[in-house]
């Protein structure tokens, strides 16, 4: 073959390849709405999360498109006899250490539930490990394009301090998404803080988008271990319990009692995800924790809980609540504490049951208005 052929050949071929890379950083690619899951295998129950992904066929991804991609709620368009259900919130709801069936959206999903008009009541498990009332509100904002009827939204204490808004990976990875949402919202969050991860632009090409391309890729081909085994994440067979002894430290977040300063949490993120849902109904509840009997626990419920604070936290959302006509529950010391796992938030079944049975009504309730 002639060589200067080749040479051309070879010229062109690196050019188009730049042009390419080049490109790739420019225009938004839409890679992560391409998924196999609901089409050559099933749709997650729950949202890819994982840091063994050989044991848990499942990874952490920071691409909100193939999150949704890959979940069930993703299957089909909407159906006309369907009233749905998101639940939204921590990794208690995502259901650590739980089988998809075993957690909360599985179970009232498998509850049976009929809304007053007919229609069989569906409920998606939204939740995503890490706290962070700034991380739900990202969720929500894309979940309402899936046209729920109803969004429960679990939060705690630990999801409103100011100073963890924006450290959750999902959240620092999401740059250009939380800068429309403080814009949208007028949220007291800082765009320019150093917890967002801005890439460079070589960052943004092709060449520099190695690692997430792999990701998605990867998380295709663990659709095939699911769908054999609907195994998601490692069991261990056995855990460290949380902690039910204390110090005599009652600092939360940097504050000390004997008030918790109302301007360090996020109400007005939580009140941005009330209005991010439209007309849609939502039931905001306050999850339960665990409230330990151990050394010390007459200052802390638990160990992210200080008493002082989290009763404090209590009433300013019963009074914002009642003040903003909020469909609000305060479920904070339902579950026995012999029902939490290994922190203060993750329930066993049981425990999950227990909560469940509450929010059956409240479901039920809320289709009969």
């Amino acid at each position: 073959m002639d060589a200067v052929f080749l040479r051309k050949a070879l010229v062109r071929g690196l050019g188009l390849f730049a042009a390419v890379t080049l490109l790739f950083a420019l225009v938004p690619s839409g890679l992560g709405r391409l998924s196999l899951y609901n089409r050559v295998f099933p749709g997650r129950a729950r949202f890819p999360y994982g840091e063994n992904p050989a044991q848990s066929y499942n990874l952490s991804i920071f691409d909100l498109d193939a999150m949704f991609a890959s979940h069930v709620i993703n299957a089909e368009p909407k159906p006309a006899d369907e009233y749905r259900v998101v639940l939204v919130g921590d990794s208690a709801l995502w259901g650590w250490l739980l089988r998809p069936q075993e957690t909360l959206p599985g179970q009232l999903d498998a509850a049976g539930l009929t809304a007053c008009d007919g229609r069989t009541v569906r409920v998606y498990n939204l939740g995503y490990p890490t706290i962070s009332l700034t991380k739900d509100l990202l969720i929500l904002d894309q979940a309402m394009r899936y046209q729920p009827d109803l969004v429960i939204w679990l939060v705690t204490l630990e999801s409103f301090p100011a100073d963890k808004q924006l450290t959750p990976p999902l959240v620092a990875n999401n740059a250009a998404r939380v800068d429309d949402l403080i814009a949208r919202y007028s949220l007291p969050l800082d765009p320019a803080s150093p917890d967002l991860v801005r890439p460079t632009f070589w960052e943004r090409t092709l060449v520099g988008q190695r690692r997430p391309l792999a990701d998605l890729l990867w998380l295709q081909l663990y659709g095939v271990l699911w769908s054999a085994t609907g195994v998601d994440q490692f069991y261990p067979a056995s855990y460290d319990r949380a902690q039910t002894d204390f110090d005599t430290d009652v600092s939360f977040h940097g504050m000390q009692p004997p008030m918790l300063d109302e301007s360090s949490l996020a109400f007005p993120v939580l009140e941005a995800g009330l209005r991010a849902v439209g007309g849609t109904p939502v039931i905001l509840v306050n999850e339960p924790i665990l409230v330990s009997s151990g050394k010390n626990s007459d200052l802390r419920y638990n160990f992210y809980s200080p008493r002082w604070a989290y009763d404090q936290y209590r009433q300013m959302l019963a009074d914002k609540a009642a003040a903003g006509g909020w469909n609000y529950l305060d479920l904070w010391d339902l579950v026995p504490a012999g029902e939490f796992t290994n922190i203060p938030f993750h329930m066993t079944a049981k425990g999950e049951s227990l909560l469940a049975a509450r929010l059956q009504a409240a479901i039920q309730q809320q289709t009969c208005p």
